[in-house]
């Protein structure tokens, strides 16, 4: 981040502030920069291949969108953490079995968000508890059926369409998931 940041607006998530930079062809200027505390995604993945897909109300773009379990790191949370806690609250379950299948950066031009994503296994099922803004229905769908709905185009959440894939590779290539 850098040292020379004049904030403008900050409220949740967002911490909007201009940074004046050079960059590295020598070029000074004013750049505006969203900086985000990070987040993870997760592919939930039981015994007969189904997964857990959210149907999810997301009012920036006025619709809702197929996602994956996911939400912001708090402070001082690992990925770990955070993935499992996000996992449980927003789809009621949990899991024994973990892998991280990398991270992936939002909108790198203006904004510093990172999304750890992991497969979760051997799952356990409990209640969900939704924040006040999450408009959610959790269902329970076939790996393949979500890999269809991608290529219909019925999926276009970024990190949704990176963790199915991810997802799927490691499950063909065997258990483990090799990224770290």
């Amino acid at each position: 981040m850098s040292e020379n940041r004049r904030p403008i607006f900050r409220l949740g998530v967002v911490d909007l502030g201009v940074e004046s930079v050079r960059l590295p062809n020598g070029q000074d200027l004013d750049l505006a920069i969203v900086r985000h505390p990070g987040a993870c995604a997760i592919v939930a993945l039981d015994r007969d291949g189904a997964i857990m897909l959210l149907k999810q109300y997301r009012h920036a773009i006025g619709q809702y969108l197929w996602e994956i379990p996911a939400g912001c790191r708090e402070p001082g949370e690992s990925a770990e953490r955070c993935a499992q806690r996000e996992l449980l609250e927003e789809a009621g379950v949990t899991a024994k079995q973990w892998d991280h299948l990398g991270a992936i950066v939002t909108i790198p031009s203006f904004c510093d968000e990172r999304i750890e994503l992991f497969l979760a296994r051997n799952l356990s099922y409990q209640e969900t508890s939704h924040e006040p803004d999450e408009i959610i229905r959790v269902q329970k769908m076939d790996l393949k059926e979500g890999l269809a709905m991608i290529h219909r185009g019925e999926i276009i959440d970024a990190k949704t369409i990176v963790g199915l894939f991810r997802a799927t590779a490691v499950l063909e290539r065997g258990q483990k998931s090799g990224i770290d």
